[in-house]
């Protein structure tokens, strides 16, 4: 992948991102803009930048009682012939706008112009996390360089439409296997097909009904949906066996462990493979840093109905939020978009919060 073209941090918060949307970024492919948001921050003399793979962390060290991070992940889901971006209407479209680039040009411009903020900061930049959590670029801090993440209270620059949304749902996906005995089509007779045996799982699965828990007063919304479905082996063969995999989102007043339980109870007489899973985070609006951002902040917290790194953050012991101009609803689709208003009102609130 060619290098991308210098960051210009002093530019407008739209235009710089634009400048990060057209920088492609998809899960695994983030060195191009990797280096180039290394290299529009180690000139900073206020910061200490440091790379890790594909992940830049930047901090202040300014002295103070009190460290707030700042974090966003660079990378995107495939591009969908959505790059470059373009700007119609007030929105600006294109792969990333929403989750998370407009999110990221926030923070790039925070860590720039914020000489001397209220508490020091740490900025994380990062990869991978659109993709399975063995390759989170976060997770991988947390786990071999700790210390980088620590601090008093955390907010992730995930897309919330600019409100504050608490915590975050835990995810898992797991396969359900259905199996039979192959035979020749032409004497099908003489074999049990397995395709035709996910037949029940489906009828499980059109039945569920979701929970809609309330946890710490923010109302969350379940949802668990089959997400892929593999079988066959030839076009004259029977199949033995069949695969449908699941996704399940759970509020967070369920553990992992417990979240699996619930899946090994609702298709109990299959065999189940877990193929992947993170638990969700409590909101933690409570505690007082959180507490006194949402009040600087505005309007009123509701739940993340999806997964986000706020959960890591939580396992870290650091209370953490999300809070970006994103829409998450049109997050991840071909007509991703971002209002453009709402990436300069989110900057103006950071800074007077991190300004203080």
């Amino acid at each position: 992948m060619p290098d991308a073209p210098p960051l210009d941090l002093s530019a407008d918060v739209r235009e710089l991102t634009a400048a990060l949307v057209d920088v492609e970024s998809v899960s695994g492919g983030e060195k191009a803009l990797a280096d180039a948001v290394e290299a529009a921050l180690a000139p900073l003399p206020h910061l200490a930048v440091v790379r890790d793979g594909d992940a830049v962390v930047a901090r202040t060290e300014g002295g103070h009682a009190e460290r707030v991070v700042v974090a966003g992940h660079i990378d995107t889901v495939p591009i969908a012939g959505n790059l470059p971006s373009r700007v119609e209407d007030g929105l600006m479209y294109g792969c990333g706008t929403s989750d998370m680039k407009s999110g990221v040009a926030v923070a790039l411009k925070l860590a720039a112009g914020l000489a001397r903020p209220s508490r020091d900061v740490t900025y994380v930049f990062y990869e991978c996390e659109e993709v399975d959590a063995a390759r989170n670029g976060l997770a991988r801090l947390a786990r071999t360089r700790p210390e980088l993440l620590a601090g008093d209270f955390a907010v992730l620059m995930e897309p919330t439409d600019g409100e504050i949304e608490g915590g975050c749902q835990g995810t898992l996906r797991a396969e359900i296997v259905t199996t039979g005995r192959r035979a020749h089509s032409a004497r099908s007779w003489l074999g049990v097909n397995a395709i035709h045996a996910v037949a029940p799982v489906l009828d499980r699965l059109n039945s569920y009904r979701a929970r809609e828990p309330v946890v710490d007063g923010l109302a969350y919304h379940e949802g668990l949906n089959a997400v892929g479905v593999t079988g066959g082996v030839a076009g004259n063969v029977i199949p033995d066996e069949c695969v449908v995999t699941v996704n399940y989102r759970f509020a967070p007043d369920r553990s992992l462990e417990e979240a699996q339980e619930h899946i090994r109870e609702l298709f109990d007489g299959y065999a189940v493979r877990f193929t992947d899973g993170a638990p969700g985070a409590r909101p933690g609006l409570t505690h007082p840093v959180a507490a006194a951002f949402a009040e600087m902040i505005g309007g009123t917290p509701r739940a993340k109905l999806g997964w986000t790194d706020v959960s890591l953050f939580s396992r870290l012991g650091v209370p953490a939020v999300n809070y970006g101009p994103g829409d998450p609803h049109v997050a991840h689709q071909r007509g991703e978009y971002v209002e453009l208003e709402k990436i300069v009102d989110c900057e103006r609130r950071m800074t007077r919060w991190l300004a203080g």
